[in-house]
């Protein structure tokens, strides 16, 4: 198992940061190189509040090693072209260490905040990498650029606007998902998947890998160099008494997702159909303070790993060691002795099988 990181925030903090906290842009380049050192096989950045490819750009600057990626840029709101040509710069500045992860936010969002027509996601994504890779060959080998798709068509191409081919060409694209059919769509053109953290390790053995095999076997590919990478949901800390704060808080987080019809299949498989109906009516009357009262330990237990620091590493191996090949995982980094400890953390998931 691969061990990455979301970029760490404004100190030597390699964990996971919430999405209402700024990036301090001005640390980037020392934080990127505090991963490396760490002996973290990855860096991801997500697309929330600053352009991940900026950021990527940034920490390819300041490391020799250490694999880059979007965890995830959005797909929908860019041309294909636009991606590509930042996925383009990335692999060159990193020396071919980035893989480009893709998501589709939802309906509202891409029609509400981003103004663009919504449309079938997953025939829509399949489209749109097809369409990126289009680009990427005719960059790299000078062929003629005649994609046709119902969402783009893509025929245009002159000397001034061609960046050429690269040292490394081969990109690879990670899909986000939770549900079964853009697993599919994955399975058929992407080079990896990246479940919510709310797909638990059934969810992922019986619905998201067997969809995206059948994908795959539907256009006669094989999986075999296939990722799967999980962003797992975790309450740790270092001692039992500090564990509570954080489990109110994964507590909540877990009763918002069960409130969300888009996760909705992540709870069915588990029985919590009637729960999430249940939230998503307390969600829609705003009666947020009351959710987390719905999650029992059993549920909590169900999509997240509780664990004080000792314990976290061994617990995520056990859960997920035989599904992932790449897992984002952290812990804050304070003084030296945390730094021993993630560093130790850090062994603990690369020897997963």
């Amino acid at each position: 198992m691969k061990v990455e990181t979301l970029l760490p925030l404004g100190k030597v903090d390699p964990g996971l940061r919430a999405p209402a906290t700024p990036l301090n842009i001005s640390s980037v380049y020392d934080d990127a190189r505090t991963v490396e050192d760490l002996g973290y096989d990855g860096l991801v950045v997500e697309e929330i509040k600053d352009d991940p490819f900026m950021i990527v750009a940034l920490a390819a600057q300041a490391t020799r090693r250490l694999n880059l990626g979007t965890a995830i840029a959005l797909a929908f709101p860019r041309s294909p072209t636009v991606t590509a040509m930042s996925a383009w710069t990335a692999q060159k500045l990193s020396r071919g260490r980035f893989t480009l992860g893709l998501g589709t936010q939802v309906r509202a969002h891409i029609e509400r905040r981003y103004g663009i027509k919504w449309s079938a996601p997953g025939p829509w994504m399949r489209e749109y990498v097809q369409a990126v890779r289009a680009v990427w060959k005719c960059w790299q080998e000078g062929s003629p650029l005649n994609f046709q798709g119902k969402h783009y068509t893509l025929n245009l191409v002159v000397p001034l606007f061609n960046p050429g081919p690269i040292d490394h060409p081969d990109i690879p694209i990670h899909l986000a998902a939770v549900n079964a059919r853009m697993c599919s769509v994955a399975g058929e053109v992407a080079d990896g998947l990246r479940p919510h953290p709310v797909c638990t390790p059934k969810y992922i053995e019986e619905v998201m890998l067997p969809a995206a095999r059948a994908g795959a076997a539907r256009v006669g590919r094989r999986l075999d160099n296939f990722s799967v990478c999980i962003k797992p949901l975790i309450a740790t800390a270092p001692d039992a008494a500090s564990l509570q704060e954080k489990i109110r808080d994964v507590r909540a987080r877990v009763a918002f997702y069960a409130s969300t019809p888009s996760y909705l299949p992540a709870f069915e498989i588990h029985g919590l159909t009637d729960l999430a109906n249940k939230l998503k009516i307390l969600a829609r009357e705003q009666r947020w303070e009351e959710m987390p009262t719905y999650i029992p330990d059993g549920v909590l237990n169900t999509y997240a790993t509780v664990a004080t620091f000792d314990e976290i590493g061994a617990k995520l191996k056990e859960r997920y060691g035989h599904l992932v090949t790449n897992a984002e995982f952290s812990i804050p980094v304070r003084n030296e002795s945390d730094r021993a400890k993630l560093e130790r953390l850090i062994a603990t998931l690369r020897s997963a099988v």
